[in-house]
């Protein structure tokens, strides 16, 4: 597949209009805190875009509509418990960092568990942000691949460094504003899609629900109970808000746009608002699913991911084309500057500041902080490369599982935080580990029982939204026990 001479225009326009506007944004940055939270006084609604721009990927904009295409709208169960998770995490976790004017959501921990367990908690986010992101990185060259024509580093390298110069330049006013830009570049172009299939299938949109609706590929709901099935109404709802408190509580990709905001109200309004939001976004990709299933009458596509890039660059007129590969790039680009601002804001005041004796030096820490925003972008960009080397098509599978296995022992550390009573900052630290192992090993388990012998050989599956909860349960049980067994509880000292 290849683009037109417009197409390549309009792409080109685009990426170079986010630079420069991201380069605007950023004028005039006077200190870290400016640079990584905006001076807190960025408004409610372009955080909540960022919110759902940053959790949106290139694999969300291209590969949920072919969940529908393959199946039915079940995933949107999963988007229940996503609104139900962050309304928790609005009530729950976002007084406790606005009371304490945080930079980082690992400060929290600092202050009842020590210095250490602060710089754990971070040390894990950073390992598994730059693995998960790495993957999704790669994964994005993959649609890229497709459309363009580019070589897999090729993609890669471009998405990276075009999102890193606005990410270094502007720091996070320029991430917030131009993922909500990019928020509403994507989600317009599914609209556009839409439209395009209104018109290419005889009766538009009646005739494809009402198709849909005979193969049964309308069905939201599965009751069933099975802890092996990812989409039901109780992994979706229990299993997904559980996961939702964890990416949306604990996570600093998250947590430092939430930062950004004016107030607790104006925290609690981006939170909940950006659950709203990713509920009515899968949706639209869903029932663009359903479209390019009757538009396609089913046919068999080699990889998911194909089916909406090949209607984008097959079916749509060329200028239309270019806006919708730009709706790609944008779905990357988002999530990728994101991470970058994220992990260069938690190395330079978890880890740098503290040993440096720059704690509330903003220049210093400025500083610093665009010199880790390089270092980051490089890292993700090669790992992404090395990827390549390992990539079986599952990429999509692999950035999900990391991120299910660290969320529940981050989930379970932070509800300890919350409690009035603080533990031992080494009890916690060993049931976060503890909480973490026991979730791999059930994510191992069914990959390697295949050549274990006799009874042990025995395959059996849960599937990914319950581990957040497992791990989250295991981690707090181990906490409290280990509590009993090792010295007083860490004073939340001065130790940064």
């Amino acid at each position: 597949m290849s683009v037109s001479g417009l197409d390549v225009t309009v792409l080109v326009a685009y990426m170079t209009g986010v630079t420069l506007l991201g380069a605007w944004l950023g004028r005039g940055a006077k200190g870290a805190s400016d640079y990584f939270l905006g001076s807190r006084e960025l408004p409610w609604w372009a955080v909540l875009l960022s919110v759902v721009a940053t959790e949106t990927s290139t694999l969300t904009f291209l590969s949920i509509p072919g969940v529908a295409y393959l199946g039915d709208l079940t995933f949107l169960q999963l988007t229940f418990g996503y609104l139900l998770g962050r309304i928790v995490v609005a009530q729950l976790f976002l007084p406790a960092y606005a009371d304490g004017q945080l930079v980082t959501a690992y400060e929290l921990l600092e202050s009842r568990f020590g210095a250490e367990t602060r710089r754990f908690a971070s040390g894990i986010f950073m390992g598994t942000r730059l693995l998960a992101d790495s993957v999704r990185l790669f994964a994005t060259a993959i649609p890229l691949a497709l459309i363009t024509g580019w070589p897999y580093p090729v993609s890669i390298l471009v998405i990276g460094v075009a999102t890193l110069v606005y990410t270094w330049l502007g720091g996070i006013r320029a991430v917030v504003w131009i993922d909500a830009l990019q928020m509403v570049l994507y989600l317009g172009g599914a609209v556009i899609a839409g439209l395009a299939l209104q018109g290419a299938v005889d009766g538009g949109w009646g005739e494809i629900l009402t198709r849909a609706g005979a193969e049964g590929k309308l069905r939201v709901l599965d009751p069933a109970l099975d802890l092996g099935v990812a989409y039901t109404v109780w992994a979706g709802v229990l299993g997904g808000a559980v996961f939702s408190m964890a990416s949306h509580g604990t996570d600093q990709l998250i947590v430092q746009r939430i930062l950004t905001t004016r107030s607790l109200r104006d925290a609690r309004w981006a939170m909940i608002g950006s659950g709203v939001g990713a509920m009515l976004q899968f949706a639209v990709f869903l029932l663009l699913g359903l479209g390019l299933w009757v538009f396609y009458e089913g046919r068999s596509f080699d990889r998911s991911d194909e089916i909406f890039a090949t209607f984008i660059v097959q079916s749509l007129p060329p200028g239309v084309t270019g806006l919708l590969v730009a709706g790609v790039f944008a779905a990357a680009m988002s999530s990728l500057s994101s991470s970058i601002n994220a992990l260069a804001s938690t190395t330079a005041y978890d880890f740098w500041a503290p040993r440096a004796g720059a704690v509330g030096d903003e220049v210093r820490t400025l500083r610093a902080g665009k010199v880790f925003t390089l270092v980051w972008a490089a890292l993700l960009i090669g790992g992404a490369i090395v990827f390549l080397r390992f990539s079986e098509g599952t990429a999509v599978e692999v950035a999900l599982a990391v991120a299910s296995l660290v969320y529940g022992g981050m989930l379970g550390v932070f509800l300890l935080g919350l409690r009035s009573r603080p533990l031992p900052g080494r009890a916690v630290r060993i049931g976060m580990a503890t909480g973490i192992g026991s979730v791999t090993a059930l994510w191992i388990w069914p990959r390697v029982a295949g050549v274990l012998p006799g009874a042990l050989a025995t395959p059996w599956t849960i599937a990914w939204p319950w581990y957040v909860a497992i791990g989250s349960t295991v981690t707090v049980l181990v906490s409290l026990a280990m509590s009993r067994l090792v010295d007083r509880p860490a004073a939340p000292a001065d130790t940064r």
